[in-house]
């Protein structure tokens, strides 16, 4: 670039507040809905003036990527307890979209109708048995119904939420007080850094091409200062990654374990006797690793999905195919058949939960939610959690506010750490800390290991060490070499290069899984997913969000799981079988390919060769 055109650029500007927020969840809901209470009183007058604006309320901001702050990703079951305290006079299952009380629930083991999984020979002799005593058990349609549902699992007193109309229901409580404000469509860059005290955050450049170069119309992301940076961008947000990669993690402490979390929303048909309320749990099938949910609302309405953890080692781990596969089970598709797709998304899960926290707080900022490690690993629950750490972190910030005191490390741990140490959240995650160690040993050992965990509440578990991809993932060869030889491993591989196609369909088919019956309303295939019920966009003017680091390293991948792991078919094999190409415009932001890249990166080991940014559009539908 000249100088000439350089020196045209226009200057970053700058904008100073109290308190900038980032990310728009669970965990920022409770921390804006606390902290907008204390604010102001009854007349309107400032309880607490600003530091940047003398006379003015305290200033507070709050960023979020997404376009708008309804379009959150999850169907959600939660006891609600720290949600239902938040709003002690409110009627919430009245009052917010879909939120229903839950019903009846049920555990479901279920088996392979078509015995194309892999299952190790122990599963294989259990579904022998199951299937031998099929009359003297409560088993139908390849699944087995568990008469009794461990307490820590049961939800039986919470509510089943939509996240997205959750969040923009809270939001608009936040709004409606004027205290506060909320940006969506407005993606942070950055933290501002320095001599390791956080300034700040850098919004993101626009007016650029695909690369981050200037272009038409160019504006440099401002720089919003702030007194706290509240950090709440959820498990693969780039500022909190920034900062775990600047100040590190507390000793023993990692962030290896993760899952991508898969759903449909669904107008279930006219003949679906399920009653509002029901929540199914299933696992054991499309593979033994694989989890999955079908929660029904209000109005016929249902959110279903699959989880699939970092600890399936397949490496041609497709969400999509295995989540209509799981829809197509027997003991599921009686309920789902001739129903209609209303939405599609895909999240990654932050599965390390307590033993993933990072450094909750330091000079100018604090983390709260998912990001900072507040999910119950045991009982699968993790919105209640990050709502409680973003009301903590309220109460602490109003306690230093009315004291006077700046936004230390030290005086963060004693109000707000302090906090989160005393409260269940703690207790509850200390207890599930070890709890899914054992699915590093295998399914059995992983299952035993949270029944164990459960009811000595954390005193035993089945021990296991979780690694990173690059550490764990094998090769296709190895992972179907019972099912497949080399050579016909290798003439699939040659087949999808040519036609530049994942090559999880046609591994699938070869070993026995049946093609999907596509009916255009419910069972369609990915693209038409994205088009009907995904609903991506991506703004121009913004640089490609998700970033290769050594194409040399995606070249000689010959297991290129990010491809296969793709929830959009955004990652799409590159010419030649080289370098993967991306594309925005079909980009959920689910972030899976950050964790599944098995291409160490050589600096930092435990990362990948993959690099997940800051970046606008994604999914626009408030249903997920």
């Amino acid at each position: 670039m000249s100088d000439e055109i350089s020196a045209a650029q226009p200057e970053r500007l700058r904008m100073d507040v109290d308190v900038v927020c980032v990310g728009f969840g669970p965990a920022m809901g409770g921390f804006l809905t606390t902290l907008s209470r204390e604010l102001v009183d009854e007349n309107g007058m400032p309880r607490i003036e600003s530091k940047v604006a003398p006379g003015m309320p305290l200033q507070v901001i709050c960023y979020e990527r997404a376009d708008d702050v309804g379009f959150g990703v999850s169907g959600v079951v939660t006891r609600a307890r720290a949600i239902r305290q938040s709003f002690p006079e409110r009627e919430l299952t009245a009052e917010i979209p879909f939120a229903t009380a839950v019903g009846k629930e049920q555990l479901l083991y279920l088996l392979d109708p078509w015995g194309a999984s892999r299952r190790s020979r122990l599963l294989r002799t259990a579904d022998a048995m199951i299937r031998g005593m099929a009359k003297v058990l409560p088993y139908a349609d390849h699944a087995l119904r568990l008469p009794w549902i461990p307490p820590f699992l049961r939800k039986h007193d919470g509510l089943l939420l939509a996240i997205g109309q959750f969040n923009q229901w809270v939001a608009s409580q936040v709004m409606a007080s004027g205290a506060v404000q909320i940006w969506p469509a407005t993606p942070v860059d950055k933290p501002i850094i320095e001599q390791n005290r956080v300034q700040g955050v850098v919004l993101v450049d626009q007016g650029t091409d695909k690369a981050g170069n200037p272009d038409a119309n160019y504006m440099p992301g401002m720089e919003i200062r702030a007194g706290l940076t509240v950090v709440g961008d959820g498990p693969v947000g780039p500022v909190g990654r920034a900062l775990d990669e600047h100040f590190g993690l507390p000793e023993g402490h990692s962030r290896t374990e993760w899952a991508l979390g898969m759903k449909v929303v669904v107008d279930l048909p006219e003949t679906c006797t399920l009653e509002p309320g029901t929540v199914i749990h299933t696992f054991g099938f499309p593979e033994p690793e694989i989890f999955g949910f079908l929660y029904v609302y209000k109005e016929r309405v249902a959110s279903a999905g699959i989880f699939v953890p970092s600890w399936f080692d397949n490496p041609a781990r497709t969400a999509y195919r295995y989540l209509q596969y799981w829809m197509m089970h027997p003991a599921l598709w009686k309920h789902l058949q001739g129903g209609t797709l209303r939405s599609f998304g895909a999240k990654t899960l932050f599965e390390s939960g307590r033993r993933g926290e990072p450094w909750l707080v330091g000079h100018g900022y604090a983390r709260i939610g998912e990001g900072s490690g507040s999910t119950n690993v045991l009982t699968g629950s993790g919105v209640d959690e990050a709502w409680v750490t973003g009301a903590q972190l309220a109460e602490a910030v109003v306690e230093l506010l009315q004291r006077g005191e700046p936004f230390t490390q030290e005086n963060l741990e004693q109000a707000y750490v302090r906090r989160r140490r005393a409260s269940w959240v703690e207790t509850e995650g200390r207890v599930a800390e070890k709890s899914r160690d054992g699915f590093t040993r295998g399914v059995v050992a992983g299952l035993i290991g949270m029944a164990l965990t459960g009811f000595s509440k954390g005193m035993l578990h089945v021990p296991g060490r979780h690694k990173p991809p690059a550490l764990r993932l094998r090769s296709l060869e190895e992972f179907y070499r019972t099912k497949l030889s080399p050579e016909e491993i290798e003439a699939v591989r040659k087949e999808c290069a040519a036609k530049a196609q994942p090559i999880h369909d046609a591994l699938m088919e070869k070993i026995g899984w049946p093609p999907i019956p596509y009916d255009g309303k419910l069972l369609v295939s990915h693209q038409d997913a994205l088009l009907i019920g995904g609903k991506v966009q991506a703004p121009a003017g913004y640089r490609d969000h998700v970033i290769f680091l050594r194409r040399n390293l995606c070249e000689n991948c010959r297991t290129k799981v990010c491809v296969e792991m793709c929830s959009g078919q955004a990652i799409m094999p590159g010419e030649d079988g080289g370098a993967p190409v991306f594309d925005r415009e079909k980009c959920l932001h689910c972030g899976a390919c950050a964790w599944n890249c098995t291409q160490a990166d050589p600096d930092n080991p435990e990362y990948g060769n993959i690099r997940f940014l800051a970046g606008a559009g994604g999914l626009h539908s408030a249903e997920n």
